[in-house]
């Protein structure tokens, strides 16, 4: 493959990691760092909390010790991110499927803090070789091994600022679970009294036989949006080859609009008169 198809085929969040390396000066070190990626020669990487631990097998028979790390953020600061996080549904259900959210970056900024470190300054990395350069060859293969890591599994961008995945997961959970019942005490559940029958009778659901002061009633049409269009399809399966182009919801959901529709102009016909 191609560094065009290999770099294409990435997500973006690994890709996010990998520009801090295009942008590094001394290309030729970089290029040196991606062969040491490519042939294995980056033997384990491991992390202890939030640091990265690497080996790597350089020109000596003792493979070189690698460390590199992310400024890691405050417990108040992750506070805060989780909480964002929990505003919107739809960033918890794509890091439970392995996914980053594409505007992820928008929960940290709207904190005042960045998820990827803007530079290779703010990336703090040690190499055990005499090479006093930094980023070395080593450092360079393990920032480009992370950039495979990072694809396999989007969490350990947020382990380099300071929290697992399983933390973060719990904290979602704890966070959703508390928002749930705060909602329950604040909103508690109706209960019809037990005076008040409930309708049995459906000819009877229509009805209003209580009196209305004239100056207050207003009669228009429907604007054509129902109580349909806000649910949206009904979760049915499809069926066999012969609804191939119309699935059941669809068929129900045509039917169920034609009555809404029907009953809609009844009701104004009949409250005209």
């Amino acid at each position: 493959m191609t560094n065009y198809t290999l770099q294409a085929s990435r997500e973006w969040w690994s890709q996010r990691w990998l520009e801090l390396l295009d942008s590094y000066r001394f290309k030729k070190r970089l290029e040196r760092g991606r062969n040491y990626a490519r042939q294995g020669n980056v033997l384990s990487i491991d992390f202890e909390g939030a640091k990265v631990l690497a080996r790597v097998q350089g020109s000596e028979a003792e493979p070189y010790k690698v460390s590199l790390s992310l400024d890691t953020f405050t417990e108040e600061q992750w506070g805060y991110i989780i909480e964002t996080m929990s505003q919107k549904a739809i960033f918890a259900a794509k890091l439970l499927a392995g996914e980053m959210p594409q505007n992820i970056e928008e929960v940290f900024t709207a904190n005042g803090l960045s998820l990827f470190p803007f530079t290779l300054a703010d990336v703090h990395s040690q190499c055990s070789c005499p090479d006093r350069a930094n980023p070395c060859k080593h450092i360079a293969a393990v920032y480009y091994q992370l950039g495979d890591r990072f694809s396999e599994d989007p969490f350990v961008l947020f382990q380099l600022r300071g929290r697992t995945k399983e933390q973060i997961i719990s904290d979602l959970r704890q966070l959703r679970r508390a928002n749930i019942e705060f909602s329950e005490v604040e909103t508690p559940e109706y209960k019809q009294p037990a005076s008040q029958n409930q309708y049995t009778n459906l000819e009877d659901f229509w009805q209003y036989k209580q009196s209305l002061e004239p100056s207050l009633v207003v009669i228009a049409p429907s604007t054509g949006e129902t109580v349909l269009d806000v649910l949206g399809a009904i979760p049915l399966a499809r069926e066999q080859e012969s609804l191939a182009t119309f699935t059941v919801a669809d068929v129900v959901m045509k039917y169920l609009h034609a009555l809404y529709k029907d009953a809609s102009e009844k009701a104004v016909l009949s409250a005209m008169k």
